[in-house]
């Protein structure tokens, strides 16, 4: 279990005639968590300027507080100047710890209940079409894997991912294309054992140099009461976790209904 303690973490400050009293540890978490929503939202590295207004402090302060978070491993430099973005280790706090995950209204259920339903004849017509929901409502790549059919994978929107900044190096798309496209490989990675309902890969922990800049989300499905498959969204470390992780829940819960019928 990651804990972000870094140095001091309570300090009282005289201020007037009144004692403030300073969480220095609450006060770094916040900041993390402020940096990630930024770097998430825009994809830019965050500078200090950028957050210091945020949180009725300095730009000093909050680059202390960065130098802090560098040196603990949750943020980085990406250059020699400017501002920082998450690590993996930042990224993987942040998801275990700082986000609230979302609760999805009636009328977001009642949408992706209705796509998933849509052209659905055949078994692997319900497959297929929940590879699409999960591309259409993340803006990621959707893949759905099959235990029962020869380890049989559908994957959408590929091209969704490319279009995205971390990818516009030449190698790195070819390298994660041609990783999608080696079907045994990218099972091996989805069908995982993990518990719970969902499982967060985020880069490094996915264990392949291909994937170093994305984040795997996998949920699992079953039929008739057993482990049938997984569903997973493809993308990058930058991705809104807190959205992501219940639609993906759900359309776990939404698929083992339909396949109720085949």
């Amino acid at each position: 279990m990651l804990k972000l303690r870094l140095g001091v973490g309570r300090k009282y400050i005289l201020k007037g005639q009144k004692m403030r009293s300073v969480d220095y540890n609450s006060r770094r978490k916040s900041v993390l968590s402020s940096a990630i929503n930024r770097y998430i939202k825009n994809a830019v590295p965050v500078a200090s300027d950028d957050i210091a207004e945020e949180f009725d402090l300095s730009s000093a302060t909050i680059r202390n507080i960065f130098s802090e978070l560098d040196k603990s491993g949750y943020l980085k430099h990406p250059y020699t100047s400017g501002g920082r973005i998450p690590t993996d280790l930042g990224y993987r706090y942040y998801v275990d710890f700082l986000i609230q995950q979302m609760e999805l209204v009636e009328e977001e259920k009642q949408s992706i209940l209705s796509d998933c339903q849509r052209k659905i004849k055949r078994l692997d017509d319900a497959l297929e079409n929940t590879s699409e929901v999960i591309s259409e409502i993340t803006h990621y790549a959707g893949i759905v894997s099959f235990l029962e059919l020869q380890d049989k994978i559908f994957y959408k929107g590929i091209s969704r991912i490319l279009e995205q900044p971390e990818f516009k190096d030449a190698d790195k798309i070819r390298l994660l294309v041609r990783l999608i496209e080696d079907k045994k490989r990218l099972l091996d990675i989805i069908n995982r054992d993990f518990s719970g309902k969902v499982k967060v890969y985020i880069g490094s922990e996915l264990g392949c140099p291909e994937m170093e800049n994305c984040s795997l989300i996998v949920a699992s499905f079953k039929l008739k009461n057993q482990p049938y498959g997984r569903l997973a969204v493809l993308g990058p470390m930058r991705m809104e976790y807190e959205h992501i992780i219940p639609k993906m829940e759900y359309i776990s819960e939404v698929l083992n209904q339909i396949l109720e019928g085949f």
